[in-house]
């Protein structure tokens, strides 16, 4: 089978080292048959195209191939029959060198070895060390282990970025660690198509069945936020009582800004209030339901290096290794970082009739594949989706979660264009609530002061961080109603006000003086998103009083109506100044 062994290394040393476009443009040259389908690259499937080019050429095309078109020279390949390292393509392979490698860890580290390149192995993806310790079945320090490893080579970093890394084991090199385990293949092993059309997926996408393994993940989530409950209501529940009494989102602002100064603290603001919004409580007035409810799909888009992954993932999830504690509910955030936007349209059945929050770093990668505005408009609606694919139909099923993301756009003096080549993008942007980074000045101040701050351990963010991850989790379990707290507590809806009705309808008068065309450039959902964070930040108030219901607080309808105000301003390509607008307002 060396042949049909080849053929799958070299289709993925082709997709790997070469983008979309350049794949596009081999096959083209080539006259290999699939690519005459075509007219433009953003119509082919990555995986049939590096199929077909890695099933038509030799060893000798392969090198014509790296010496004729550019590459990413930053990519890294250690297969049994091709090795590409540095730049380099060599025409031998690695696994020799690892297998000697492999040796050498099971003799420096014995079983604790083996079993975490067995959490690496099954992960089939980037983990950390959190991640990796928390799937040991018995306490290791990972370490020692992980250096060794990205040392030896088995291991590669497939993400660094503000002090946090993942390491993965590479697709080629992983029959490889199969073997020194003694493991059966696993199904997201390489493999070829087995079919070719235009829009075919690969077998590997088909024969994993990712919905059971994401229920796995779902079931691991689960439990993480049972253990952290159970832990909460037997340890800390007075103290958390407590400290709910006088907490409020103008608290948060406060212990935000002494964190992180007056521009970057809003961020952080906007991912916490959005967690207390998870919990999908009721909105009610004197006269019954609203039909709305306190979550909402939240999006920071900006220039790169601005914070927003810091804000979205960091805060959310945690960086313990840079001493950022967790602030996001335990088990209900899913972070997707490197999962494709076909992976999440699969997996999203497993979320049926469940509240999770999706966690997604550069969203911007989702919309390369085309036909993908659709199906995440409907996401983001908590409507029904349903997509075909070539070989598969997944759904239809009704999606009920949320999404937390960031992108990078071009800012410019007035406004800015997003790098989204989809011209149907502003549909999913008109479906979340925005908020625009630009690297201004105080930005980067509040940016260099805190990561020095970090560096150095001045900033202590671990007691706040518990203490609102506390207060966010026990609320959030009596708002959903879990058996753990729903004998003692009862869940509450938010009562809102004709006072915010009326702020709202103050807001949009005095904006649309503003602006001097007949055309608005922002829908009306962008109140809805007001009115649902104002509902969620006064969800930080359910212990301060003992009515039936939370009173939607003067503090959140403050925040929400700048949020408005300031996301109109930016949806009209900043035709009038927040600030004075918001001076006549509040």
């Amino acid at each position: 089978m060396t042949t049909e062994d080849k053929i799958v290394e070299r289709k993925i040393l082709l997709k790997r080292a070469f983008p979309r476009h350049r794949l596009f443009e081999i096959g083209k040259r080539l006259a290999i048959p699939y690519f005459s389908r075509f007219e433009d690259p953003w119509s082919i499937d990555e995986d049939q195209a590096a199929f077909e080019i890695a099933s038509a050429i030799s060893d000798a095309g392969l090198k014509e191939i790296f010496d004729a078109h550019k590459f990413r020279d930053w990519v890294v390949f250690r297969g049994k029959h091709y090795t590409f390292e540095d730049g380099a393509l060599l025409l031998e392979g690695s696994w020799k060198a690892m297998e000697n490698s492999l040796r050498q860890i099971r003799q420096s580290h014995g079983k604790n070895g083996m079993d975490v390149l067995k959490v690496l192995l099954e992960a089939g993806k980037g983990c950390s060390f959190k991640d990796i310790t928390l799937n040991l079945k018995q306490h290791i320090d990972p370490t020692p282990i992980m250096s060794e490893l990205e040392k030896l080579k088995v291991t590669v970093v497939s993400y660094q970025g503000d002090g946090y890394q993942e390491w993965r084991i590479l697709e080629e090199v992983s029959p490889l660690v199969q073997s020194e385990l003694g493991v059966a293949q696993p199904k997201h092993a390489p493999t070829l198509p087995t079919a070719v059309s235009p829009t075919a997926v690969s077998a590997e996408a088909v024969e994993v069945d990712y919905v059971a393994l994401e229920r796995q993940e779902i079931e691991k989530m689960n439990v993480t936020l049972q253990q952290y409950l159970s832990d909460l209501l037997k340890n800390r529940l007075e103290a958390t009582i407590r400290f709910g009494k006088s907490f409020s989102v103008t608290a948060l602002a406060d212990y935000l800004i002494q964190l992180f100064g007056p521009v970057l603290y809003f961020d952080s603001m906007l991912s916490i209030t959005q967690q207390y919004g998870l919990a999908d409580v009721d909105i009610v007035h004197e006269r019954g339901k609203t039909g709305m409810c306190t979550g909402w799909n939240l999006s920071l888009f900006g220039e790169p290096g601005t914070g927003k992954s810091f804000s979205t993932r960091d805060m959310i999830l945690g960086r313990p290794e840079a001493k950022v504690f967790p602030h996001g509910i335990p088990g209900r955030n899913r972070y997707a970082g490197g999962m494709t936007p076909a992976r999440f349209i699969r997996i999203g059945q497993a979320y049926v009739n469940r509240v999770f929050n999706f966690i997604v770093p550069e969203f911007n990668d989702w919309f390369k594949y085309k036909g993908m505005v659709e199906p995440l408009k409907l996401a983001m609606e908590r409507g029904e989706i349903r997509y075909e694919l070539h070989r598969e139909v997944v759904g239809p099923y009704r999606f009920s979660n949320f999404f937390s993301v960031n992108y990078n756009v071009a800012t410019f003096g007035r406004g800015y264009e997003v790098t989204v080549q989809d011209p149907n993008f502003n549909a999913i942007e008109d479906r979340m609530l925005c908020r625009l980074h630009r690297l201004t000045k105080q930005r980067f101040i509040e940016i260099a002061q805190s990561q020095i701050r970090l560096a150095f351990g001045e900033i202590d963010i671990e007691k706040g961080a518990k203490q609102i991850r506390d207060h966010l989790t026990l609320v959030y379990a009596i708002e959903t109603g879990h058996p753990l707290v729903s004998p003692r507590f009862s869940p509450k809806p938010v009562m809102i006000t004709p006072k915010a009705y009326e702020l709202v309808e103050k807001a949009r008068n005095a904006i649309l003086e503003q602006i001097p065309r007949e055309v608005v450039t922002f829908s009306a959902r962008l109140e809805d998103r007001a009115m649902r964070f104002a509902c969620a930040a006064s969800l930080l108030n359910y212990f301060q009083s003992n009515l039936e219901y939370v009173p939607v607080s003067e503090e959140a309808l403050k925040y929400a109506i700048q949020l408005y105000v300031e996301e109109a301003s930016v949806r009209s390509r900043q035709e009038f100044k927040p600030e004075e607008v918001l001076a006549k307002i509040i």
